[in-house]
């Protein structure tokens, strides 16, 4: 019984019994979506009912679904969807009233494209790289063309549609002015953006690369930098570049600079004991229109120092205090040197203090005993005034 099942006869039996009952759902399955309609956001959107003029009533589904969003449908079955939005989009079939599929097709809204708002970089003499970014969102799959115009001659722009980019190898450099064309189309329509500029002004050489800063021993205020060119400027003996390189103390505020054709430098004048933060950047040193790249990371280093290793006996008078143990003795006193030389010193400024302090109170005291004698002698010299006159007055005949 089960090889009967699966035997010619009862497989075509089965098949044409399905086929009868259902004749809908085999022309879903062989003509499920016939084609794309293209149509735009927000306005009125009109589709129809096969390439045929179907003068027949017909009924419309929205991904095999009764529910449609706010539509109008005309005499002839033609389906008009009002100010259609993103959830009007999907799989349209229009069906007869016996409820056979007419036609089918998938819809998809957007917008034509805009213009766009264009950049370009230029790394070295030998590139140029092109990028945009579109000022209206359209929703829909788009096509770029892009070429350079050199003179009078237009090169192509090799298109990289994901990134939204292009490259022109080997441009006129020598031209003043370049003139960059790109246009974007998509089923709704197409436009054209112009963008004009100079190489010159627009060539930006990428950072250097490999930057290094290394102490300089014995130096305590030297430091080693050094980078490479960076790999994107190839041509560095019919190009060269100038570099430019700042530091500064870690905690300052203020950057010195120095600048270089070589691709190393030593910096003479850094802070001994600070660390130190350098950076780099280049340009190209013919180009004075150009520009200057990117700075490189901040890179630390700190400049050689001399660590000395102090005696036992100085480390444990200068680092380590006197704690007396059991078995200890104090002592009278503890002497603050072994160098009879500052000892010496020591004392001689001692003794020509004492000697001043004594200079002071002598000077002092002398003042005061001047002063009081210049006083007690003003009282005696007025007592005999005095004693002179009563004299005088008593002398005198009555």
């Amino acid at each position: 019984m089960p090889g009967l099942l699966f035997s010619p006869v009862c497989l075509t039996v089965i098949w044409f019994l399905s086929w009868s009952l259902c004749p809908t759902c085999a022309q879903i399955w062989t003509d499920e979506v016939s084609g794309v309609h293209y149509g735009r956001l927000e306005s009125n959107v009109t589709l129809a009912c096969g390439k045929s003029q179907i003068r027949l009533p017909v009924v419309w589904h929205l991904n095999h679904s009764p529910m449609l969003p706010w539509h109008q449908v005309t005499s002839d079955g033609r389906l008009v969807l009002l100010h259609a939005n993103h959830s009007a989009q999907g799989i349209y079939s229009c069906y007869d009233n016996s409820g056979v599929l007419l036609h089918s097709m998938k819809l998809r809204l957007g917008h034509p494209p805009g213009l766009l708002s264009i950049s370009c970089q230029v790394p070295n003499h030998t590139h140029v790289r092109c990028s945009w970014v579109e000022s209206v969102k359209t929703f829909l799959p788009a096509k770029y063309n892009a070429s350079l115009r050199n003179g009078q001659e237009w090169s192509p722009c090799i298109v990289d549609v994901t990134q939204k980019h292009c490259d022109v190898d080997h441009p006129a450099f020598w031209q003043p002015i370049h003139t960059l064309r790109i246009t974007e189309t998509n089923a709704l329509g197409s436009t054209t953006t112009i963008a004009r500029f100079k190489l010159h002004d627009l060539l930006k050489p990428d950072p250097p690369e490999s930057v290094l800063v290394k102490k300089i021993e014995g130096y305590p205020k030297k430091l080693l930098v050094s980078w490479k060119f960076p790999s994107s400027w190839p041509l560095h003996d019919a190009f060269p570049l100038v570099f430019q390189i700042r530091y500064r103390p870690k905690d300052s505020m203020y950057w010195s600079e120095i600048y270089s054709l070589e691709s190393s430098v030593v910096i003479l004048d850094a802070l001994a004991g600070h660390l130190h933060q350098v950076q780099v950047r280049a340009r190209d040193e013919v180009d004075t229109e150009s520009q200057w790249s990117e700075w490189t990371p901040l890179l630390l280093c700190r400049p050689w120092e001399d660590y000395t290793t102090p005696e036992p006996n100085e480390e444990l008078d200068i680092y380590l205090p006197f704690t007396p143990t059991n078995n200890s003795k104090p002592e009278a006193s503890t002497p603050k040197s072994h160098d009879p030389k500052h000892g010496d010193e020591g004392n001689l400024g001692l003794v020509i203090l004492l000697v001043l302090f004594s200079v002071v109170i002598l000077t002092t005291i002398f003042s005061l005993i001047f002063v009081v004698w210049m006083r007690q002698r003003r009282r005696d010299h007025a007592t005999k005034q005095e004693l002179t006159s009563m004299v005088k007055m008593k002398s005198m005949p009555i």
